[in-house]
């Protein structure tokens, strides 16, 4: 697994030495475009240090998490910020046309974990199952999108830069939370087993919620559709699989699943496009 992640490092060097600009009309999930026409180009990705920017980000994470989600942030200014913070990797999508901040992710390293005390997902599962993978693994947290924006552009755009990440950097795994908002009229219970019938890992790759539900009834969702939060539908759509039952996160007003994403099992048009990148 190593050597093919390596080899894909060095086919892409020249191409990654560029600055990213991506559009979403690059990248097909499932065969079908997620984005608008008018979409092309309009939106950028991008790793960045400015305080100012990460204080937008940490504006559009309140505005998701609490005043849609009816979370409990206790935080000043109407931001959404915490300890992680300082030691992860923010990762924006910006709107060339406004230059707002309309999405948004943050990466935390492993090796940063010495100074955090754990990986954030931690404080919601048992993670003992992580010593047993190979590789370089980093964990997603705080994605949100801004709600004038979920057409599948930002979301698209915001993935292609996260595997472009994995790949140069050979993070071999990715790991976080993917939420079901309580607020939203999800039906729990189908995308619960809708989960345990398709995307569970193996049983040695399982996680155990500290806050469990156990009264999700099992329901017979075979054949129907089952309406998923978009960025959950996002993760599986990358490859994706969830490792075990959820947590209930009572601050965040949310059931959240324990997502594991592989280099190996990315889609092969994201790799392909780093090996022959678009001109913009």
């Amino acid at each position: 697994m190593l050597a093919t992640a390596a080899d894909k490092i060095k086919a892409i060097n020249s191409a990654l030495a560029k600055p990213f600009l991506a559009t979403a009309e690059m990248f097909k999930l499932q065969g079908r475009d997620l984005a608008s026409p008018e979409s092309t180009s309009r939106f950028t990705a991008t790793f960045t240090r400015s305080r100012r920017e990460i204080v937008k980000a940490q504006r559009l994470r309140y505005r998701v998490f609490s005043e849609e989600y009816g979370a409990t942030i206790n935080s000043p200014f109407g931001l959404d910020r915490d300890r992680f913070d300082k030691h992860c990797l923010h990762l924006i999508v910006r709107d060339n046309e406004s230059g707002e901040v309309v999405g948004y992710t943050r990466i935390l390293p492993q090796e940063k974990i010495l100074r955090t005390g754990g990986f954030y997902s931690a404080e919601e599962f048992e993670l003992t199952m992580l010593s047993s993978l190979q590789g370089r693994v980093a964990e997603l947290g705080r994605t949100c999108i801004h709600p004038e924006y979920r057409n599948g552009a930002v979301i698209t755009v915001m993935w292609s830069r996260v595997a472009q990440y994995m790949v140069q950097e050979n993070i071999q795994y990715l790991i976080g939370c993917a939420s079901v908002a309580l607020s939203e009229g999800y039906d729990v219970s189908a995308i619960v087993e809708r989960i345990r019938q398709q995307h569970l890992t193996p049983a040695d790759r399982r996680v155990i919620p500290k806050l469990p539900l156990n009264d999700l009834q099992a329901v017979d969702d075979a054949g129907s559709a089952v309406r998923m939060p978009p960025l959950l539908k996002a993760y599986l759509r990358m490859g994706s699989q969830v490792c075990g039952e959820p947590c209930w996160d009572p601050d965040f007003n949310c059931l959240d699943f324990f997502i594991l994403m592989s280099l190996d099992n990315l889609p092969r048009r994201y790799v392909q496009h780093f090996l022959q990148p678009v001109a913009v």
